[in-house]
This record gives C-alpha cells, structure tokens and sequence, in this order.
C-alpha cells in the first residue's frame, strides 16, 4: 500500500520532501579535501597565522561546534614550507582516517585554518548552501556507514561525495539554521551556567566541609572521628542469581558510575528470603570501593521510593545518629576524602581496592549534628539548582530534536 503524498510534496530517494526543494549530492554543493602531513618537529607553538588542527583539536574546551582552539599554530612562512592548504572559515571538519570516525564529530572551523591528514574539510559553494544548514545535515548523517572496509577505517571523497540531502532555497535554508542556531546559543549559555553553578558549588564544598567557612550561628569546634564509629551498618552486599524477567532491582558496581544511583545501570535478582536482607534504606550510603582507580570512592545515596537491593561488590553505610546521612555523603564525595580513598587503594592486577578495615579506620574531622545538617543543607539546596538548569537543558535539547525533524523534512516551513 502506498503512502499518501500530501499536495505541494513529492517522494525521493531520502523520504518526502515540499516540491520546491531539490535532492542534491553533496559534490554538487561542495568539495571534500584532505589535511596535510604535519611532523614533529613544527608542532608545539601556540601562536602564528594559522591554527593547525588535529583530530585531538575537536575535544578542547570552546570547539564543541566551532573550532576556535588549536593546540598548534604555525606562521605562514612554516605553512609554505609544509605546502599545507589553507581551508577557509565556515568549512566543516571530521575525521577520515582511524576510530575517531566513528565518534561522529563535525565542527566548523572559526577563521582559516591548517589540518591534519588525518581530517578533512567540506568547503562549500557559498551561493548554493549554507554552511549552518549543511552542518546540521551533516551531524545527522551518519558518516561511520561510508567507511571503506580496509585495516583502517577510512572516508574517500569520492564516496563522501555521494551523500544526498534535500536542499531548499538559500533563504530558506538561512531561516532553517538560524532558527536551529538559536537553540544552539541558548543550549551554549545553559552549559556554561551549569559549569560556573558547578565550580561555586566545588568551591562551596572544600570550604564548608573542612571548616574553612563557617555557617551564620555556628562556631563550635570540630572533631575527628573514624567512619566505623559513624556507621551502623558497613557490608558488601550480596550474592545473588541473576533474574532480568522477574527480578527484584539490584545494585551493580555501576550502578553509581555517575555519583548517583543510576536505575538503567541496575541489574535484577531472583527474589529469596535471604535477599530481603539486604533491603536499602533510606539514608543509606553505597561505596565504591573496588574498581580502578578512578572509581574509588565514588558514592551515591539513597532518597527514592522504589525498592532497591545492595548487590556485590559495593559497600552500603548506613549512618547512625552521630552523623547526618548528606552530610556524610557530600564529605565522602568531596575531592578532599578521595584523594585519601585513592591512596588507600592497593593495586590489583586488574583493579584497586579498599578493605573494610581500613575504610572502617578513615578518620574524617567534622563538626556536630546541628552545623551538618545545615551545611548538608546548603549543599543540597545547590544540588537542586543544578539539577533544574540539567532539566531545562534537557528539555531544549528535546526541543531542538523536535525543530529539526519538522525544519529539515520541510514538514514546517519558514520561507
């Protein structure tokens, strides 16, 4: 049965697309072309004419869309002397060669630049595409489906060439990306909010959890105190048999990759008298204390309603009342006790760990109960606020999927 088509719309190879808009190839629109050699012996400045981007490039901090940051520069006279192109502003950059292909990444580069041999640039014809609509094209193409089956993965030009896309106006393309674009600005300002919001936060921690600053109506001494001594209950978890059809949630080792516990990341049990048990409890506390090293030390708590239950190869705490349970959770996450966790860890062959001898021995120095819970508190109260400028990101993420379904299908028109 074929689909109904409706007026001022037509069939193509790509779907359907408005009757004005043509399908086009990318070579009709543009060139693809190859970065050049870059030896050893000229990398390292940090100033010159022109930036000389690597696929490393793509990951420093401001290149998320436009490639502004170059960990090498080079004069134009070590340009002629490498016979390296120069590609112009506005071109669209990825990967050709080797795994980072595969990671999808298309930038635009922010003024002329030099490249790589292991990127290319699609340069295109100004007065047939705009290069925000084509980027948005691109980052929804996926490029990894065109690498040519050798050793190394690799993208040809000539095969890059080939990719088809709609293509409206230039005037509608223009109010396509603007509109995208606008959302894009909007997304940048959220992320960088987040970030500041996360350094005062950080800032916020090593000062508030060491004493360093103290609250409005507080200013008794603080004590030190072995972890053991706070906790009533320190255990690792238990064995069970898998049951994903008709199991009851469980933790797993990832579980808290994030600092949180993740309920994607949780694994089931097959229900028995012994694994009730092991029941979590609000309050509770789980800690990573095997793993490599980056994972030491990471925690996370529990506040939910669901049921969960602790499995293998996390340690649960469960404060008793000398210490506030956010309290202790922000102070064992803070930067400050894992260090130390870290340095406790012995070294496996495949991963480190920490005893519960010596994590019952940790001494931690805090204040009493009044001053944590104000201070677990504060830190919550900013916990919060991050988390609803997250949502509000998240949801202009979703936002913008939306707009460029309807944009890039021509199923919304604005021109």
């Amino acid at each position: 049965m074929s689909m109904e088509i409706k007026p001022g719309y037509k069939m193509t190879e790509v779907g359907v697309i408005p009757d004005e808009w043509d399908l086009v190839t990318a070579g009709q629109i543009g060139r693809f072309r190859g970065g050049n050699g870059f030896p050893l012996k000229f990398q390292g400045e940090v100033t010159g004419t022109y930036p000389f981007f690597k696929v490393s490039d793509m990951n420093n901090e401001g290149n998320e869309t436009r490639m502004f940051v170059a960990n090498n520069y080079i004069s134009d006279i070590t340009r002629k002397t490498l016979g390296a192109t120069i590609f112009a502003e506005n071109s669209i950059v990825f990967a050709k060669v080797g795994a980072a292909i595969f990671l999808e990444r298309k930038r635009i580069l922010a003024q002329p630049s030099c490249l790589d041999n292991n990127m290319t640039a699609f340069e295109l014809d100004d007065k047939k595409a705009d290069y925000r609509y084509v980027h948005h094209r691109l980052i929804h193409t996926r490029l990894s489906d065109l690498v040519s089956t050798t050793a190394l993965p690799s993208l040809s030009g000539n095969v890059l060439s080939q990719i088809k896309f709609p293509l409206p106006m230039l005037e509608e393309q223009r109010a396509i990306a603007s509109a995208l674009s606008d959302v894009d600005v909007l997304l940048t300002e959220i992320d960088r909010l987040i970030a500041k919001k996360r350094d005062i936060q950080q800032a916020a921690m090593q000062q508030l959890l060491t004493g360093q600053r103290r609250l409005p109506g507080f200013s008794g001494g603080w004590g030190v105190a072995r972890l053991g001594d706070l906790v009533s209950r320190m255990a690792n978890g238990c064995v069970y048999t898998p049951d994903e059809k008709n199991g009851v949630p469980i933790t797993r080792i990832e579980t808290i990759s994030d600092g949180t516990i993740n309920w994607n990341r949780i694994g089931h049990a097959k229900p028995s008298p012994e694994i009730e048990s092991y029941k979590i409890q609000h309050g509770d506390i789980l800690y990573s204390h095997i793993n490599s090293i980056d994972h030491i030390g990471k925690v996370a708590r529990y506040s939910d309603c669901k049921p969960l239950y602790h499995g293998m190869n996390l340690i649960l705490l469960r404060p008793n009342s000398n210490i506030d349970s956010d309290f202790l959770f922000f102070l064992l996450s803070s930067e400050t006790i894992r260090r130390i966790a870290r340095t406790l860890a012995k070294q496996a062959v495949s991963q480190a760990s920490i005893n519960t001898k010596e994590l019952r021995a940790l001494e931690l120095t805090i204040p009493d109960v009044g001053e944590q819970i104000a201070v677990a508190s504060t830190l919550s109260d900013m916990d919060a606020e991050l988390a609803a400028l997250e949502s509000r990101r998240d949801k202009a993420r979703q936002l913008k999927q939306g707009m460029m379904q309807e944009l890039l299908s021509g199923r919304i028109r604005l021109a």
